[in-house]
């Protein structure tokens, strides 16, 4: 990186920072972005002018609101909600609800960011959103969760449409908060439209969907081996997770005649030293959509708790849990094991510097907003199923998913490969999407 593009970096992300005090994850997400797209930005004096790069990182609004909501004794509780819509140049904003104790502005803002870079690398018209709450969903009842989630739809319900703005499910937002978010979203305003995805398939849900972001991982790091000569079969893999996208991505690896060594939650790592069978596969699904713990998996694997997996050696590595699960530690502790790939199913699930050291190392590295679009692409599915009153079948929606996710290695291909050969994924999956984005803006005149 020269001295002019180093400079304009610390200066664009003093001004950010600056601009959004505190915010670490948003300001982690921009820069990796800004660092990409910065030597091709510098060469457009026109984008420069007209600051393209600042008003692509600052969100087209922030709706904030109170959501209160009675518990089953009668108590009367209030968590605080947002919608952040962030950039709608190429089509509806779309990105899922979060609800968790953890969320904040600055996750959502920074999810929100990624999901418009995201969207744009399906190819399908989306732009970028995100939402949710920091209601944690665990421990509450099914009526308690009804009621919240109908409480933050009465305000939702004004920000949202099939044209405008299209929700869909996050972590701690499952089939069920879907339901009873949209069932209300029909009630208030006597209509049904296709205003949120990952419904259920009895109304207007597309199939593929529950399966669809931990499969296009899979279907992503195939398309990384095959262009190097190499396949899944026979590949040993570590898991991070034990939630949708992670079991998801288990059932497919072994699908391919991967091993699975591991999956993971809060408490600790669950290790299969010779690899994991699909009916302990099942049984830990069955187990952790009851609210239990890996801790109590009564299988043959070996818990480990309060670990990580990253320390198990294995040839790839698919962090499926959560933002900045993985450490610079746990990086060199892969490297030096000999891992091959790491493929993002969570977003941004790598720290700043374990990302640094794994581009460094130069093994295959696949960022989420490429690896673990699935997800999103399938909502996009849904949407067109929805506008056109079809169904496709599964094996059409996993056709389309499996074409999404080859087509998005291809842009990262075009825009990622070095002069040596190397692909590096994080630039290329920057570059193509940031142009895309930054054209349609640039398109529309002072916007």
């Amino acid at each position: 990186m020269s001295k002019a593009v180093d400079d304009y970096i610390n200066d664009f992300m003093a001004g950010l920072e600056k601009r959004n005090p505190a915010e670490t994850e948003f300001h982690q997400a921009v820069r990796e972005v800004a660092c990409s797209v910065a030597p091709i930005y510098l060469d457009r004096e026109d984008w420069v002018k007209d600051q393209l790069l600042e008003r692509l990182t600052e969100p087209d609004r922030i709706v904030s609101f109170r959501v209160p909501w009675e518990t089953d004794d009668g108590m009367i509780r209030a968590n605080r909600a947002w919608r952040v819509q962030f950039n709608h140049a190429v089509g509806p904003y779309k990105g899922g609800l979060r609800f968790s104790d953890s969320v904040t502005e600055s996750v959502l803002k920074f999810l929100g960011f990624e999901q418009t870079f995201k969207n744009a690398l399906t190819g399908l018209p989306m732009g970028g959103g995100k939402g949710g709450s920091n209601f944690n969903p665990k421990g509450k009842s099914e009526r308690e969760v009804m009621r919240f989630c109908q409480s933050l739809m009465n305000e939702l319900h004004r920000h949202i449409g099939e044209d405008i703005d299209v929700p869909a499910g996050d972590m701690g937002v499952g089939p069920r908060e879907i339901s009873f978010l949209f069932g209300q979203y029909i009630k208030i305003n006597n209509r049904w439209a296709g205003v949120m995805t990952g419904k259920g398939i009895c109304f207007g849900g597309s199939a593929m969907r529950t399966e669809a972001t931990g499969w296009g991982v899979v279907y992503f790091l195939r398309a990384m081996l095959h262009r190097i000569g190499e396949d899944i079969e026979g590949r040993t893999f570590c898991i991070s997770g034990a939630g949708n996208v992670a079991i998801h991505a288990a059932q497919k690896v072994l699908d391919c005649k991967g091993t699975v060594l591991s999956l993971s939650d809060s408490d600790g790592t669950l290790y299969f030293r010779d690899g994991m069978s699909r009916d302990d596969l099942d049984a830990i699904d069955t187990l952790k959509s009851e609210g239990g713990s890996l801790a109590d998996y009564d299988g043959k694997g070996t818990f480990r708790k309060g670990k990580t997996p990253w320390t198990i050696k294995c040839d790839v590595a698919l962090p499926c849990a959560t933002q900045n699960e993985m450490g610079d530690d746990d990086a060199k502790a892969l490297i030096d094991n000999g891992v091959i790939a790491i493929v993002e199913g969570a977003n941004m699930p790598l720290a700043a510097d374990a990302v640094e050291r794994v581009r460094k190392a130069k093994i295959l590295y696949a960022p989420g907003k490429a690896a673990n679009a699935g997800g999103v692409a399938v909502s996009g599915l849904e949407q067109t199923q929805n506008a056109m009153r079809v169904s496709w079948s599964g094996d059409e929606v996993n056709k389309r998913l499996v074409e999404i996710m080859e087509d998005i290695h291809g842009r990262c291909l075009e825009h990622g490969t070095t002069s040596g050969g190397h692909v590096d994924y994080v630039d290329g999956a920057n570059i193509a999407s940031f142009l895309k984005v930054a054209s349609a803006v640039r398109s529309y005149g002072v916007w």
